[in-house]
């Protein structure tokens, strides 16, 4: 169990084993909390500092307002401190996209695609009307440039294309190719395959939704297809049919694949 908590977290996790997983780039220490008895597997964030704390704020709002919509861990508990913050929230059943396409043999991956498709077509059609979240193309793109200003963007994370670019030449192509139209849809934000859950039962769900908001719907299907790309040219294609994306928007997809670089 982490070394501080509020009581009120302290007290009810108390009977629970805690297993680390590996932080991603929010900054936020995320923790697997499995029953010793009966009940189900939680899982904990904590995020430190007013900028880290108010991103899993974000992540919190988004996840309530998830909630009866779209496959979505639910929130269990909320709370903060100054300058601290926690989110206690329920486990999806099942295993990454990202892992059960490692593991799968060919003849199984067609159906892990799909899944992964039929979440994201439900998770588009849902009415941004109802969507209280800005994720448009301009707000990114401030979000991109003072991320830029505060030496938050690693150059080492980029796409092999990019390697050796800086972040100011990222941010010069991304400029030069903003696309001259767009397709708003409530967007995950980052619709990686490590971000899809699948259940046995083949139903998928999302996590990590602090970036979730009306956006391009181009900003999902560009992340999606460049992690299917490990797993073959036929996959991605089928990815991009199921999605109704073929032919692609080449532009669209240059554009985020840039944008992304600087998250």
């Amino acid at each position: 169990m982490p070394s501080h908590l509020p009581d009120r977290l302290a007290g009810r996790l108390a009977g629970y084993r805690t297993e680390p997983v590996e932080a991603g780039e929010s900054g936020a220490v995320v923790i697997r909390l499995t029953p010793t008895g009966t009940g189900s597997p939680l899982y904990l964030k904590s995020a430190a500092g007013a900028a880290a704390a108010a991103e899993l704020a974000a992540e919190t709002m988004r996840l309530r307002w998830l909630a009866s919509r779209v496959p979505a861990p639910t929130v269990v508990d909320w709370v903060t401190e100054p300058d601290r913050a926690w989110l206690l929230m329920t486990a999806l059943p099942g295993a990454t996209a990202a892992a059960q396409l490692e593991r799968a043999a060919p003849a199984e991956q067609g159906a892990i695609v799909a899944a992964l498709a039929a979440l994201l077509n439900r998770l588009q059609a849902l009415p941004i009307a109802s969507c209280p979240f800005d994720a448009s193309d301009s707000r990114r793109l401030d979000q991109a440039r003072a991320r830029i200003d505060a030496g938050q963007v690693d150059p080492a994370d980029f796409d092999a294309e990019r390697a050796g670019w800086t972040p100011e030449q990222v941010w010069a192509a991304l400029r030069n190719a903003r696309p001259t139209r767009t397709e708003p849809v409530v967007s995950h934000g980052d619709f990686t395959l490590e971000n899809v859950v699948i259940a046995p039962d083949g139903r998928a769900g999302c996590i990590d939704v602090g970036r979730l908001g009306v956006a391009d719907r181009y900003q999902d299907i560009a992340l999606a297809w460049r992690g299917l790309a490990d797993h073959g040219a036929a996959l991605q294609r089928r990815f991009l049919q199921a999605v109704a994306a073929d032919p692609v928007d080449a532009e669209r997809l240059r554009f985020h694949l840039l944008l992304d670089e600087l998250f």
